[in-house]
């Protein structure tokens, strides 16, 4: 191709665009917002690469057919533009059109507000422009704006952390019967407590063979090989997870059938828990040891919840506990989580409330009926408030006695509860006590 040719067709492709560039110079808030821009940009690229492939196919008339096909078929450039936008508005949801009427919209809304607000910021009112096209928040705009209070925010967080019963991080023990809590992580280490086989507990902190526990009362080290933890111990308190109705008045009436002319069986202080066996509209059935009771659901929260540990702290050695009291109970202690049996006496396999009495203490060389209304008539009748470690004492069903426990000292006992709990470790008064009885006469 001749030198005059080619400026000939130079000067031809200049005389195209100069309409192309009038047009785009009038597209200034579309471009700078992204709308336009990326669709007629790659339109143009990719007619460059078009160009190139053409014109070394069919020379000068390879340009004319890239320019026809990125400006429109009748080579109008305003034409095309117009439709190029009106495409992309509609993809975007505006346009040019869309555009110039928010401007004039938000002209006449801008000038009322300005003269209230004292506010014309030009930079404002493009956002503003901006928002009204996107329409709702989008990207961190939907993090940073929120309508929840400070309060919501709280419960939110309570719901989260018991969404793992409370624990952060959870242990369950895993064991057969107790796992040894001591005070260092050493096997020789003092015994400060027992967590009962599938309690739960707080994971403070481990290494390869030890974890840092708290749980109850209880604070100190467990061998971590008897010790479910992350996904392992999640899965087994869902089996786990006992459903419990802790009482919020002061003295919560618990009666044989579900409704207020039933008997008064016995009493339940504020804050006790009982096990919920099924709930009954306004009345929640619940064991009370071995029995099916009930107590009215408008005075209780019923909750799931995990067993913890119990607390091996020494008995206070005070006048009137002789050293083989508190060895009575230190030695009921270690039969702690093992089963209930009904009418069983092995403190390993099984007993019942009395069945365990008679045991503890035929190792001390007294001998008890295995009976909780025959043992009730052995030793010597003493006042509640009276009972020293060692003493027994009796609950009943109403006034009938059905039930005998060891009193261990600081307001506690030990006793073989049901077969879903074991032996366990309650309240003196976690129901209302009957008599007590001293059968260990060594003061």
């Amino acid at each position: 191709m001749k030198r005059k040719e080619i400026i000939c067709l130079l000067a031809g492709c200049l005389l195209f665009l100069t309409p192309f560039q009038s047009q785009a110079a009038n597209l200034p808030d579309l471009l700078s917002i992204g709308m336009v821009g990326t669709e007629i940009t790659g339109a143009i690229e990719a007619g460059s690469e078009d160009t190139e492939d053409a014109a070394g196919e069919d020379g000068a008339a390879g340009d004319s057919s890239v320019l026809d096909r990125t400006l429109g078929n009748d080579g109008n450039a305003n034409q095309t533009f117009e439709k190029e936008a009106d495409r992309t508005g509609e993809k975007a949801g505006s346009g040019q059109n869309a555009i110039d009427a928010d401007q004039e919209g938000t002209s006449a809304e801008g000038t009322e507000e300005e003269q209230k607000e004292g506010n014309g910021n030009p930079s404002e009112k493009k956002e503003n422009r901006l928002q009204d096209i996107l329409g709702e928040a989008i990207g961190s705009g939907t993090i940073l704006e929120s309508t929840k209070t400070e309060m919501e925010y709280a419960e939110a967080y309570e719901k989260a952390k018991n969404a793992n019963w409370g624990y952060t991080n959870l242990g369950i023990a895993n064991v057969d019967n107790n796992l040894n809590i001591r005070a260092v992580a050493a096997e020789d280490g003092k015994l400060v407590g027992k967590l009962p086989k599938d309690a739960a507990c707080e994971v403070l902190d481990s290494d390869d063979t030890w974890a840092h526990i708290k749980s109850g009362k209880v604070e100190g080290y467990v061998s971590l090989e008897y010790l479910l933890t992350g996904i392992p111990a999640k899965r087994k308190a869902q089996e786990l997870a006992v459903t419990m109705a802790r009482v919020t008045t002061d003295s919560l009436k618990v009666r044989a059938e579900a409704n207020t002319d039933s008997e008064v069986i016995t009493l339940v202080p504020n804050g006790e828990e009982l096990e919920v066996s099924d709930v009954e509209g306004d009345w929640v059935r619940v064991y009370l040891d071995d029995e099916e009771v009930f107590v009215s659901a408008e005075y209780v929260e019923v909750s799931a919840e995990l067993g913890t540990a119990v607390t091996m702290t020494e008995l206070f050695y005070g006048q009137g506990v002789s050293n083989v009291r508190v060895d009575v109970c230190q030695y009921a202690k270690e039969f702690l989580g093992n089963p209930y049996v009904w009418g069983g006496t092995s403190l390993t396999k099984g007993a019942d409330c009395s069945g365990f009495v008679l045991s503890v203490f035929k190792k001390y060389g007294i001998s008890l009926p295995h009976s909780s209304v025959a043992q009730a008539g052995s030793g010597t009748a003493i006042k509640v408030s009276e009972a020293q470690p060692g003493d027994l004492i009796f609950y009943g069903n109403g006034k009938r006695i059905n039930h005998v426990a060891i009193y261990i000292g600081g307001g506690q006992v030990i006793h073989a509860s049901n077969p879903k709990t074991g032996i366990r470790i309650s309240n003196v008064s976690y129901r209302s006590p009957v008599k007590a009885v001293r059968v260990l006469h060594d003061t």
